[in-house]
């Protein structure tokens, strides 16, 4: 199956059709569906350059606003520059608003490239949130603490969400365009539990949520709450 940064959603595709947080919907499509979410990039074999420090945020205006997600393994705050992607920023305010995050887990964890999330906890929601939007130009790399919506291709963007661990500029060509950074508790990102990899299958997260996650990766962190400060 395809998996979305598409976000892995799992086995990564290839870098032309990529992407743990995509989405479509229909009968035995059921499964195809569930794969197109499975939205994920692939992680290029060239060694890491040595780690950077995320780029200081600009003072919050009228054109931002930040989001707080209270995690498992402790607090991290999302500043969101609707210039930046304006479509994707939007999405993300409507999620947020929505509570859709709240309860979500980090299921998809790839130690120095990404953390990816965005299938809600109640198979229900993700599917009413199945509404793909409109791609916004790239206009800010794919630098580490960056925020972005996973894709599975052209215009295809849903809920899924992922955040650079790196610098990921390679991304920046496959049209995976940046729509925050995360401005406080990127040591709380970096820690988020990686040991299940790619494992978790999210054709199964799609359609069984939470009760598929809790019964074969108890260990995954997830978000008790997200709120716009």
């Amino acid at each position: 199956m395809n998996k979305r940064i598409h976000a892995p959603l799992f086995a990564f595709v290839t870098l032309a059709a990529l992407f743990a947080a995509g989405c479509s919907s229909q009968p035995d499509a059921a499964k195809s569906a569930a794969e197109e979410r499975a939205q994920s990039a692939q992680q290029p074999p060239a060694a890491p350059a040595a780690p950077e420090t995320p780029a200081a945020p600009a003072a919050p205006d009228a054109n931002t606003f930040r989001v707080r997600f209270d995690t498992s393994k402790g607090p991290f705050v999302i500043e969101v520059h609707r210039d930046w992607a304006p479509v994707g920023a939007q999405r993300f305010e409507e999620l947020v608003k929505a509570g859709f995050y709240n309860g979500a887990r980090f299921f998809r964890v790839v130690p120095n490239f990404v953390v990816q999330f965005g299938l809600a906890a109640d198979p229900a929601v993700t599917k009413k949130w199945d509404r793909p939007i409109q791609d916004d130009p790239v206009l800010q790399t794919n630098r580490v603490g960056s925020v972005v919506f996973a894709t599975a291709g052209p215009n295809t963007r849903t809920t899924q969400l992922f955040i650079n661990l790196r610098s990921n500029q390679f991304l920046d060509d496959q049209g995976f365009a940046p729509f925050g950074m995360v401005v406080e508790g990127m040591d709380v990102v970096q820690s988020i539990y990686a040991g299940y990899g790619e494992n978790p299958d999210q054709g199964q997260i799609t359609s069984r949520g939470n009760a598929y996650l809790n019964a074969n990766f108890p260990k995954l962190d997830y978000i008790e709450k997200a709120a716009i400060l």
